[in-house]
């Protein structure tokens, strides 16, 4: 089982020059950072980890940005937004800077997406909770095309484009892993519909989350796709080893610890806790 970290970068947080060659001295394969372009005040919507709102959603640093900077600090480690708030973002800019990052770090980008849960937030993208993830299957379809196409165009219900040249493409052929967030069945059943990889959230849906991995890659099976090249990763994962022998054991193929947004000494304890968490349950 691979070892990512799962991040909300802020300016409180340790910095890139710092963090990346202590992921990659420790053998952490990736890092997924999170996205909030800003938290309105009304917060109508409530937290879904109950409680207030920690302060790092609302001071998290824009991901193609930070991620383009730790992509100077580091040789292997896999780069993933963790999650992208696509639907309410620009396809057009969005393709962009993706691809950008993907060329400019040699072709490590990996592209977690969601649907996301402030309702608050997405209204000022004059975007509605209802029907977002039509949305985001579709913005995630234009956004493969423009990587894809010498003249890119897509045609959908919420979104239409006609031919354009959009340039750089991404390194990685066909296109950066799309790696779909979102729980049983529904984010299953996305991730198998046009996603690389499924990030389920355990404990959410019926069924254990072994039952739910089986299935989606029953899913995966009768769609015609192969089922172990569907990735199932896990963020914000506990420093527990029997927890992490519970997600292998089920099927997961990486877990993403959680890194707080603390500096310095206090952020390499974090990593060094997360590996000796791997090794005491045989995973390193």
């Amino acid at each position: 089982m691979k070892a990512g970290i799962a991040h909300f970068p802020t300016d409180s947080s340790i910095q890139p020059h710092e963090l990346g060659p202590a992921l990659e001295e420790r053998g952490f394969e990736s890092i997924w950072v999170a996205e909030h372009s800003h938290i309105p005040l009304s917060r109508k919507t409530p937290y879904p980890g109950g409680g207030d709102l920690p302060k790092r959603y609302f001071d998290t640093h824009d991901p193609f940005v930070w991620l383009t900077a730790l992509a100077g600090h580091t040789e292997t480690l896999l780069l993933g937004t963790g999650i992208c708030l696509v639907a309410q973002r620009d396809p057009i800019h969005t393709a962009k800077s993706a691809a950008s990052l993907d060329r400019l770090s040699g072709g490590r980008f990996q592209f977690g997406v969601g649907a996301g849960w402030n309702e608050d937030e997405m209204n000022n993208h004059g975007v509605a909770l209802e029907g977002r993830f039509k949305l985001m299957r579709e913005k995630v379809g234009a956004i493969k095309a423009m990587w894809t196409e010498h003249e890119a165009e897509f045609h959908g219900d919420l979104v239409d484009y006609d031919p354009m040249m959009i340039y750089p493409k991404p390194l990685q052929s066909p296109h950066p892993p799309i790696h779909v967030g979102g729980s049983y069945p529904g984010g299953a059943r996305r991730a198998v519909e046009w996603g690389n990889g499924w990030i389920p959230i355990p404990g959410r849906g019926e069924g254990t989350l072994a039952d739910q991995i089986t299935d989606m890659r029953q899913m995966a099976a009768d769609a015609g796709r192969d089922p172990a090249a569907m990735e199932v990763s896990i963020y914000f994962a506990p420093a527990d080893p029997d927890t992490l022998t519970e997600y292998a054991e089920a099927g997961v193929d990486r877990v993403a610890f959680d890194l707080p947004s603390v500096d310095g000494a206090e952020a390499i304890a974090v990593l060094d806790a997360a590996m000796a968490a791997m090794a005491a349950a045989g995973l390193r």
